[in-house]
């Protein structure tokens, strides 16, 4: 009956349209009231957990990242991808995917690699013959790589609800590959389309005017040399290459490219703001309804229950796919992440699962959650751009849902995928 308090309780709020985060909070409060632990041990864990100083990597992340957004990075970042791939038939379609790679080591966002990345392709694949669902469908498919590249947010969120018990550098080292993968099997699943529907073939870029794309893409490149470089090397802890991203972005921004104008910075500033604001309250109330959990015994229980059911772990992992597959079509990654991460983590130790394995696999399938409806917040940015309706992107998109399981498979039955470059990189 504990339980189905605090697990049910959670479930009706969400019902009845209350934000994620509240619903947390207010299922912690009730479960808190019917066991008898006082109100005040709830607060202090929702204070407690919105005041780590790794969190502040965070906000300086997504600031980052949104600077960069609407600065002229994505444009030049697409001018980038042109030069490299732009001459191939479906070209464009290669552009815009290339483009998210990069851009996505900038945002570690998958809406906002939509956002910055979807709104100079979209219409640019639209006026070059591509049809409209299709530049879409490509658009939000390539924006799941940025939620496995540095600095995805959502690997920090990961640690956090892990307990702070594995390292964000092995994330963000970690989850390289599925990404590049990811872009990789994109990439072969477009170039199949293309020369099927006979798309349009691009022109080479002239060597003067690559040099001076390339040049002027450098200066937003540098910010990756500066989240990477500075973790790898020891120089920064995640949190100070995320306060240095913040300010060289701002200077590129600004000084550089002067794409933006001073007096929209306080709107961008707001946004941010309300975003961040968002995050650390739903992180705090997770952090209570972690405590609940683990008062009521769930993660233990849980342990118990999948064990039962099977004591091999690829049949775990299938199971957790399928779970998590189902799930996140209906919830945002960050509070699945929240709620799932606990339960899950004295599991997997029972069967030998590394975490940094298992985080990666969590983000993945949570990803794919995002481009899925009903909710699929990235695929309702993409139809926004392309000015298409999602059920029209849910009857087309089917087919780029291919590659995304595929690698799905491969980084949850494969480890080395995912701990090979940690181990090489980080000894």
């Amino acid at each position: 009956m504990d339980i189905a308090i605090l697990v049910g309780s959670f479930t009706i709020v969400c019902l009845l349209g209350l934000p994620v985060a509240y619903a947390l909070g207010l299922a912690a409060i009730l479960a808190a009231l019917w066991v008898g632990i006082p109100l005040e041990a709830v607060m202090l864990k929702v204070s407690g957990g919105m005041s780590g100083f790794s969190l502040l990597a965070i906000p300086f992340f997504i600031l980052a990242g949104s600077i960069m957004a609407v600065g002229g990075m994505a444009a030049r970042l697409v001018n980038l991808a042109k030069v490299f791939v732009g001459f191939i038939r479906g070209g464009m379609a290669l552009v815009n995917i290339l483009a998210s790679t990069m851009f996505g080591c900038i945002s570690g966002s998958s809406v906002a690699d939509t956002a910055a990345v979807g709104s100079v392709m979209i219409p640019e694949m639209i006026k070059n013959g591509y049809p409209r669902l299709f530049a879409v469908n490509v658009t939000i498919s390539g924006s799941l790589q940025p939620l496995l590249l540095p600095p995805s947010h959502n690997m920090i969120i990961y640690s956090l609800a892990a307990g702070g018990t594995v390292s964000i550098a092995h994330l963000f080292m970690g989850g390289v590959i599925p990404a590049l993968l990811l872009g990789l099997s994109l990439i072969i699943l477009v170039l199949l389309i293309a020369h099927r529907e006979k798309f349009p073939k691009g022109e080479v870029v002239p060597l003067r005017q690559a040099l001076r794309i390339f040049i002027e893409a450098m200066w937003g490149m540098v910010t990756i040399v500066i989240i990477l470089g500075g973790i790898l090397s020891g120089m920064f802890t995640p949190t100070e290459s995320g306060a240095v991203a913040c300010v060289y972005a701002f200077l590129v921004t600004m000084f550089v490219y002067r794409d933006y104008k001073w007096r929209d910075l306080p709107k961008l500033i707001a946004r941010v703001v309300r975003t961040i604001g968002m995050v650390m309250i739903m992180i705090g109330f997770s952090i209570a309804f972690g405590y609940m959990m683990a008062i009521l015994r769930i993660p233990a229980k849980a342990t118990e229950f999948f064990i039962a059911v099977s004591s091999d772990k690829y049949m775990f992992l299938l199971w957790v796919n399928i779970l998590l597959l189902v799930l996140g079509t209906f919830m945002d990654l960050a509070p699945m992440l929240l709620i799932c991460t606990p339960i899950f983590m004295p599991v997997i130790a029972a069967f030998g699962i590394d975490p940094v394995h298992f985080g990666i696999i969590m983000i993945l399938n949570l990803g794919i959650g995002l481009l899925t409806p009903p909710v699929g917040p990235t695929m309702v940015v993409g139809c926004a751009i392309g000015k298409v309706s999602m059920e029209a992107v849910s009857r087309t998109i089917l087919i780029f849902y291919i590659p995304m399981l595929i690698v799905l498979a491969l980084v949850t039955y494969i480890p080395a995928l995912t701990l090979w470059l940690p181990s090489v990189v980080l000894k």
